[in-house]
């Protein structure tokens, strides 16, 4: 079979070593096996799931149809820090037959234990492609150490966060052999919905035993500190039996100092004691239902502070050993305690609680998406690892996929009434938007802006974008070259011979370009809109006031002194109404929503306004908006008035189309698709023959001020990547 250079099916070998690190690699091993035309599957079995005290854990694989091709008795007994170091030595000695037997293409390792450490380095020093599951995470014991040598040792790697793959990134990992797929166990935990989880709950905890009302207790020691861990297993312990609850306790690991823990279980009595339940083994799926419907977990098992997370259900997680993992808002942390009362005090607040699942961990898709990455592997590419300096993070800003994802834009729009910030990826989607009243004063004005940005700014590390800049969209004339506002709108008080580049280049470190809003429309629709591609095309915008921009050989016009564009001002009319700029007959004194406001005052004060059906609040003024309505409602005097309106702008746009010559006009703001079929009768009533065919359309962006904005960043600081 021809898979990305390989001509057979791979062969990938499994090595699972206690009953945690099976439940993350289970749902890949049936997956595995479901395509067996891709696949051929080989289990190794080692490690504490041989051992009797440990529940030979090595029958539920069996239980799970697996065939196991190799048992490998590795542990030696002691459970102390040297019997972990001669247990890898065992290992390392009984691997190289294993492994010269079964010949894998493959292997898949599992975390951040001693046993996963011999395994890693028998196949990489055997020539043995490694695939590492949990790279990059982080917890705070030596499994952190282990982890991150297994990471070095790896080809390939399977994370479950988006934080472990920054941090491979960070560690010089190929970011091409990275997937971020979740974590595996939360296929089956986000799928997990057995109606009759009580007899399950009843087999583990008795008879008399409700939902949420009892509680799961996992710890494991530390292999850095035994002897504070053991310690802190004691007074959980008392904080137990004081708390008075039926309680599931599970014996802990096979790490150093596991003994000592088994024995403090024994000298309490809790094999005994009528509330606790000591078990060394519960299988995994009825392990999910008992830590779905407990009243609480406590421990620092891993499980904890990763998988409950997908039910919601409260954790309290003690001392270190999980200290630098994610969790969700459903675990406690209890970092140290002298007494038994401070965990007991978590008891009381964590028990019977019901929070949010999180899927900070996966979204139940992991395994599609491993196996997908499996048949992407080319046997003949060359095992040598290659790690990449300087970090992946400067080498991937040359991927176009990359730079789609992370690479953004602050995008600023000063309108008449509203200042508004929105951060903007490359592909035009706005990430996140924050509005504000914009202040009458210059101070205040410039204030919130910095104040916003520099808000957004923030938040944009958060959601993972990269800011490149920040553009800028105001009404009136600007000077692009400076960054300065010239002459504004009489919406926009206070804002003449206004550098906005340097104070908030100043202050975010980030360059800034400032450009008019009709401008930044016609960039918009340049970038993302329906003048993509196009070589010439003029944009119309008619919102408060009429504006527009030209895009004439793909580039932006702006004219001699940046007064290009003027579309709202074209005269269509030497008698027509009052123009704000000074003038008479501008399309603006016809078409723009104060001209529309204007008019529907004035039929409001005849009392020719209103039709049936209508009816404007008294404490509500009256606008644009009222007009539209009344004319829909069959109100005739409203209907002339917005045909005349439709008829300015179609002379205008006549003009432009006699002036210009554009392959296309789009019309854009919130009156657009009220004007769009008038404009169109008068070009072709009035339109030279040879310009009636140039199409006329609605914009269909939604904020073409900010994305416009925001191309004016994104064109330019990516240019040198195209």
């Amino acid at each position: 079979m021809e898979k990305n250079g390989n001509n057979r099916k791979l062969r990938v070998c499994v090595a699972t070593c206690n009953r945690a690190d099976y439940s993350k690699l289970a749902p890949i091993m049936f997956g595995i096996k479901t395509e067996p035309e891709f696949f051929e599957l080989d289990v190794v079995v080692l490690g504490s799931h041989l051992i009797d005290d440990y529940g030979n854990t090595y029958r539920m694989i069996e239980q799970d149809d697996f065939d196991i091709n190799t048992r490998l008795h590795t542990i030696v007994r002691g459970e102390d820090e040297a019997a972990m170091v001669e247990s890898v030595g065992l290992a390392l000695v009984k691997l190289p037959d294993v492994l010269n037997r079964l010949k894998p293409d493959i292997m898949i390792v599992h975390g951040d234990r001693f046993d996963a450490l011999a395994l890693a380095t028998s196949a990489a020093l055997m020539n043995i492609r490694i695939l590492h599951i949990e790279g990059g995470e982080v917890s705070g014991t030596i499994d952190d150490s282990i982890r991150h040598a297994i990471t070095k040792l790896a080809h390939y790697h399977v994370c479950c966060t988006r934080s472990a793959e920054q941090h491979l990134i960070s560690m010089c990992e190929d970011h091409d052999r990275i997937l971020l797929a979740g974590c595996p166990s939360y296929d089956k935990l986000l799928s997990a919905k057995n109606k009759d989880y009580m007899s399950i709950i009843r087999m583990w905890l008795g008879d008399d035993v409700k939902s949420k009302d009892y509680i799961v207790a996992l710890q494991h020691p530390v292999t850095t500190d035994i002897k504070h861990s053991i310690k802190m297993f004691e007074l959980t312990l008392d904080a137990l039996i004081s708390f008075n609850k039926r309680t599931l306790v599970l014996f802990p690991n096979i790490d150093a100092g596991s003994k000592e823990m088994v024995r403090v279980m024994r000298k309490k009595g809790i094999e005994h004691h009528p509330n606790f339940r000591a078990v060394k083994h519960v299988p995994f799926d009825q392990f999910i239902q008992l830590v779905a419907h407990a009243g609480c977990m406590i421990g620092n098992s891993s499980c904890g502070v990763r998988e409950v997370g997908a039910f919601g259900t409260p954790v309290i997680n003690l001392g270190t050993r999980q200290i630098g993992r994610e969790t969700g808002e459903n675990v406690l942390h209890v970092r140290d305690a002298d007494t038994q009362d401070k965990i007991l005090q978590a008891l009381h607040l964590q028990f019977g609680k019901q929070y949010p699942c999180s899927k900070i961990y996966g979204d139940g898709n992991a395994v599609p998406r491993i196996l997908k990455f499996l048949k992407s592997i080319d046997l003949q590419e060359p095992l040598q690892k290659k790690f990449c300096f300087p970090p992946v993070k400067e080498n991937i800003s040359q991927d176009i996929d990359h730079i789609l994802e992370t690479l953004s834009a602050l995008a600023v729009d000063l309108g008449g009434t509203n200042l508004r910030v929105a951060i903007v990826s490359m592909k035009g989607e706005i990430v996140k938007k924050y509005t504000q009243f914009n202040p009458k004063t210059y101070e205040e004005r410039i204030n919130l802006i910095l104040q916003m940005c520099v808000e957004a700014a923030a938040e944009a590390v958060k959601l993972n974008c990269r800011i490149l800049g920040v553009g800028i969209s105001t009404g009136g004339r600007v000077n692009p070259r400076e960054g300065i506002v010239l002459h504004s709108t009489k919406l926009i008080q206070e804002w003449n011979s206004v550098d906005l580049r340097t104070p908030l280049s100043d202050t975010l470190h980030l360059p800034v370009w400032v450009d008019n809003d009709g401008n930044c429309a016609a960039l918009a629709e340049r970038k993302f809109g329906q003048g993509k591609g196009l070589e010439n095309f003029v944009t119309l915008i008619t919102g408060t006031g009429i504006g527009g921009g030209i895009i004439h050989q793909h580039e932006l016009i702006h004219g001699s002194s940046f007064c290009a564009a003027e579309l709202g001002h074209l005269v269509v009319s030497l008698d027509g109404p009052d123009c704000s700029c000074g003038s008479h007959g501008c399309i603006e004194a016809y078409a723009s929503g104060m001209a529309l406001q204007r008019e529907a005052k004035k039929l409001h004060d005849e009392d020719l306004l209103l039709v049936e059906g209508m009816s404007v609040p008294k404490d509500e003024a009256v606008g644009a908006l009222h007009l539209i309505q009344a004319a829909k409602l069959g109100n005739a005097k409203a209907q002339s008035i917005l045909r005349t309106a439709g008829t300015a702008l179609g002379l205008g746009v006549v003009n432009i189309l006699h002036t210009m010559n554009p392959s296309l006009v789009i019309l854009s703001g919130v009156l657009a698709s009220h004007y769009i079929h008038i404009v169109k009768d008068i070009i072709r009533q009035q339109a030279l023959s040879s310009v009636q065919d140039v199409d006329v359309v609605v914009s269909d962006l939604v904020d073409p001020a900010l994305l416009g904005a925001a191309s004016m960043v994104l064109d330019y600081t990516t240019r040198r990547i195209y």
